[in-house]
């Protein structure tokens, strides 16, 4: 989904102009983006959370030459989704996992000597 895509479908929820959609998807943006640079938190329940983190100093390397460059600290923006968020994604994941743990704690069985059918 791309940004024109976001201001259609703010415009299309109600009686609003295309101008109006724009103004409202640009001013979220914006909102966020002034939060994160005043080192700020932005958490939007059943979403998730906007966060910067911060990157230590490190040496990298040049791809091209393969010289040494020194990467100076700074910090990155971080997007952490919400359980909610995660679930609706992957419906059933979570829930199949932890019960396949659950039978194989229960009843173990052997890899090399599988029970007979």
């Amino acid at each position: 989904m791309t940004k024109a895509d976001l201001v259609d479908r703010v415009t299309a929820l109600g009686d609003l102009t295309r101008r109006d959609g724009e103004i409202i998807v640009e001013t979220l943006f914006e909102s966020v983006i002034s939060a994160l640079k005043a080192d700020d938190k932005v958490e939007v329940r059943g979403f998730g959370s906007f966060r910067t983190r911060q990157r230590n100093s490190r040496i990298g390397r040049n791809p091209k030459t393969g010289e040494r460059v020194d990467v100076p600290a700074k910090r990155v923006p971080f997007f952490k989704p919400s359980k909610e968020l995660r679930d609706s994604v992957n419906p059933g994941g979570a829930k199949s996992t932890l019960i396949a743990k659950k039978s194989s704690r229960t009843s173990p069985v052997d890899p090399h000597h599988p029970p007979a059918m």
